[in-house]
């Protein structure tokens, strides 16, 4: 097996999106889902800091839960 170093070279942002724009469409894809991915994983990270600083909630019981779920359904399905 071949060992392999890392080289790194210095583009602008302008170089980077040529370079993306030259790329067949499933490369660009597979570009796009690694930002996704990136994005994602930064918002998730913020949406679980957030609650985690919110106070924990110790009066929610199994009724509430289920009259909630009935609600959602009955906006989702009206009969």
């Amino acid at each position: 097996m071949m060992a392999t170093d890392m080289v790194s070279i210095p583009i602008t942002l302008e170089q980077l999106i040529m370079g993306v724009q030259q790329l067949q469409p499933d490369e660009r894809a597979q570009v796009a889902r690694a930002l996704i991915q990136v994005d994602l994983r930064s918002d998730l990270t913020a949406v679980i800091q957030e609650l985690y600083a919110q106070p924990p909630v110790d009066d929610i019981t199994d009724d509430n839960i289920m009259a909630e779920i009935k609600a959602v359904r009955q906006q989702s399905h009206p009969i």
